[in-house]
């Protein structure tokens, strides 16, 4: 049984067969979709270039599976093998793979939540709505948080010539993903694109008229900015209500599971016949040794699903480790951003290649003179070779001998928020939700 009809759902599915599973296959989904494309919603739907009855994810092949669709998870029976459904049924498994992913977290209803043109961004019926909104011309948009979502909305909404505010509570964007020194590079690309930014704002409350209609956004320091609608983009939460009292290691940060995607129970034991992959999984690396990662990535969906599936269908003896390099992509305000590695342990980053201000740059980050990650700005293609020197545990900061290089590499801290006295981070590594809505 595969719960989550994602696209981590759906490549786990498509590799137990290939894995050789003949048996029964059902895939349980809460929305009424088969699994889409995610990635196109921020971007292409948004801006009305594609139509959300296009995003379809492309099948492998033929999984021969019973499809449960707009039919919630409710309940995990671990002992007795078995899932409540929200219509009252209980489903039998034998084998359980949980990809349920995550959802957009919301606006609270008390501070204006629930005022029309209130939107969040993560499923299709969500781009619908807001590109409804977008189409309808809006005098301004207000896009709360400067993350890789709210980044990607405030590009296509100047994309599409509408006036957008991005307000951020730390002091640049991307600075819990990429640190303050890129970040300060990404404030630089808002503000080029006629973006009102507002670094070091917060949203007290949303107000709206007598009709219901959102009109202002009231800011911590008193201070009002008028607009009709607003997109908030703070960050996600894992969609673990379900496994509530299953005895499983879930909250609203993930599932916890070992290195070979097997769930771990509260007792920290692995629990042999449940799998996690995709956005809902937090799991170790052993390039990241004391840190649960949680990556909400395509390509670590896709990468987690196929490790799910070989262990789910192999005894102990075939097992396989899930060790994939840490991966994901951004396009926003006319600029490829793409990162190797895990940036957000770093307390060190230097510009290897190119420049801040030109448009083309390649960032590496390093941890107590290791390199652990590299960040390419329209610069995709070298990063296969920075992953080799992070998958060597090369030293920081990199022997490179680029031409496009500095003369002299200079680290500087890498600023990012949240640190302890010792420049650790202070809570377990989640990446946040990025361009590519896995």
């Amino acid at each position: 049984m595969v719960v989550g009809a994602s696209l981590a759902g759906l490549r786990a599915a498509e590799a137990l067969r290939d894995e050789g599973f003949t048996g029964e296959l059902t895939v349980i989904g809460d929305e009424p979709h088969e699994p889409y494309d995610r990635p196109p919603l921020s971007k292409a739907v948004l801006a009305g270039r594609l139509s959300p009855d296009h995003i379809g994810l492309p099948r492998v092949r033929d999984i021969d599976a019973r499809w449960l669709l707009g039919t919630p998870a409710t309940g995990l029976d671990v002992p007795g093998h078995r899932v409540e459904l929200a219509d009252g049924r209980w489903v039998a498994y034998d084998r359980l793979l949980i990809a349920t992913g995550t959802r957009a977290r919301p606006w609270p209803g008390r501070a204006g939540g629930g005022l029309e043109g209130v939107h969040t961004l993560r499923t299709r019926e969500d781009a619908e709505r807001l590109r409804g909104a977008l189409a309808a011309g809006p005098s301004r948009v207000l896009v709360i948080g400067a993350g890789f979502t709210g980044g990607e909305v405030a590009s296509t909404c100047r994309e599409l010539g509408i006036a957008v505010t991005v307000t951020q509570r730390g002091a640049v964007p991307l600075a819990s993903a990429l640190g303050g020194v890129i970040g300060r590079a990404v404030a630089d690309w808002y503000r080029e694109a006629g973006v009102d930014l507002r670094p070091n704002a917060t949203v007290h409350a949303l107000e709206g008229d007598p009709s219901g209609r959102l009109r202002r956004a009231v800011l911590a320091d008193g201070t009002a900015v008028d607009a009709e609608v607003a997109v908030v983009a703070t960050g996600a939460l894992a969609n673990t209500e379900w496994l509530t009292g299953s005895g499983l290691s879930a909250d609203h940060r993930g599932v916890v599971s070992d290195d070979g995607c097997r769930a771990v129970a509260t007792d920290g034991r692995p629990v042999g016949e449940v799998f996690v992959a995709g956005d809902v999984a937090r799991r170790p690396h052993p390039l990241f040794p004391g840190e649960l990662l949680r990556l909400d990535h395509w390509d670590n969906a896709v990468a987690q699903a196929r490790t799910a599936a070989h262990n789910i269908t192999h005894g102990p003896g075939g097992r396989r480790v899930h060790q994939p390099l840490p991966a994901f992509w951004s396009h926003q305000f006319g600029r490829y951003l793409k990162s190797i590695g895990l940036p957000g342990v770093a307390d060190q980053v230097v510009v290897a290649q190119g420049a801040l201000d030109q448009r083309r740059f390649v960032a590496a980050y390093g941890l107590k003179g290791r390199l652990v990650a590299a960040v390419a700005v329209d610069s995709p293609r070298v990063l296969d070779g920075y992953a080799a020197l992070i998958e060597a545990r090369a030293p920081f900061p990199p022997l490179l001998g680029a031409t496009d290089g500095p003369a002299h590499l200079e680290p500087v801290d890498a600023a990012f928020p949240g640190r302890d006295a010792g420049g650790a981070p202070d809570h377990d590594i989640r990446t946040p939700v990025n361009g590519e809505l896995s």
